[in-house]
């Protein structure tokens, strides 16, 4: 049995999100040990302070969802996120650059938030939203993020036209260097889909349904 709970980043990024539900995202993420709780970068001095001494990482979103702020706006949201106690960033790759094969640009945000690893010890997630992607974009981008510092590569926002699905991970596991980590995301509520996306190769899920995921897993033992 693998230890599902250390596959979670335990998700609420919706926005009519009230801090009762990101004190209990917090609690629940502690007591079950999972990865890292995802929240928006308002709600970081409210999580750094419920995690404080517990290894659940916290984690905020950058550029999020559209991807489309522009360099200079992503490297200073993702500053100012790490200044507030974030110890994981997922960046929305900026999509229409892509669509215009502007790699270049896409290349130097990716690059420039990995610089801020020179002063924050952090782990960057790069989102790339597989759904809006043709392949040759995908296998484009994923050479791309190969020769940056990115730590992970995930699949989705969960604002997209759909979320992770098994094809995602082996499409991108064709094309990714050994090191580059893969997190699935969007639309992972069912632990049938959970154990799939993890035995494909994912090496994290977000999702906000970690815990029940976690209680379904637990009536399978």
């Amino acid at each position: 049995m693998i230890n599902l709970a250390a596959y979670l980043d335990s998700t609420n990024l919706r926005p009519e999100a009230r801090q009762i539900d990101i004190e209990q995202l917090c609690r629940e993420a502690i007591e079950c040990h999972m990865a890292a709780v995802c929240v928006h970068p308002y709600r970081l001095p409210l999580c750094r302070r419920l995690l404080a001494g517990t290894p659940v990482q916290l984690c905020t979103v950058v550029g999020f969802p559209l991807g489309a702020d522009g360099v200079a706006s992503k490297v200073y949201l993702a500053s100012a996120a790490l200044d507030e106690g974030a110890g994981e960033l997922d960046m929305v790759i900026n999509i229409g650059a892509v669509k215009d094969r502007d790699y270049r640009t896409v290349g130097r945000e990716i690059e420039a938030i990995a610089a801020l690893k020179l002063q924050h010890r952090f782990t960057l997630k790069v989102i790339i939203e597989t759904a809006l992607l043709e392949h040759e974009e995908l296998a484009e981008i994923i050479r791309l993020i190969n020769q940056t510092e990115a730590d992970f590569v995930k699949t989705s926002t969960g604002f997209g036209p759909r979320g992770a699905n098994l094809e995602d991970i082996i499409n991108i596991i064709k094309y990714k260097k050994p090191s580059l980590k893969i997190k699935a995301s969007g639309g992972i509520r069912e632990l049938d889909l959970a154990l799939a996306l993890i035995n494909a190769g994912a090496d994290r899920l977000g999702t906000s349904s970690a815990g029940q995921l976690l209680k379904a897993y637990q009536a399978t033992r």
